[in-house]
């Protein structure tokens, strides 16, 4: 399987999942037909890409959640004012 991949999230080196199986079974249920047809539809010059896409998607970032929820609270705002 190769050397294990690690990052940080919230200050907290976590492993990264760095095989198809293991990324797919790190993936929440209903993000795994996503995960299934990226894989299945990338080419070999694409295929490194895509699955450091899922590698990261497959580690929760509760930071990085907080942030983008309230992006998206911030933006559903400025829209129901224009």
């Amino acid at each position: 399987m190769g050397e294990s991949l690690k990052t940080f999230v919230g200050g907290t080196e976590v492993e990264v999942p760095n095989s198809i199986p293991a990324i797919r079974a790190a993936l929440p249920e209903e993000r795994r037909e996503e995960f299934d047809h990226a894989i299945n539809d990338a080419g070999v010059h694409e295929i490194q890409a895509v699955m450091r896409h899922w590698m990261l998607e497959s580690v929760p970032d509760p930071e990085a959640e907080q942030i983008l929820h309230r992006l998206a609270q911030d933006e559903a705002e400025r829209r129901s004012v224009a």
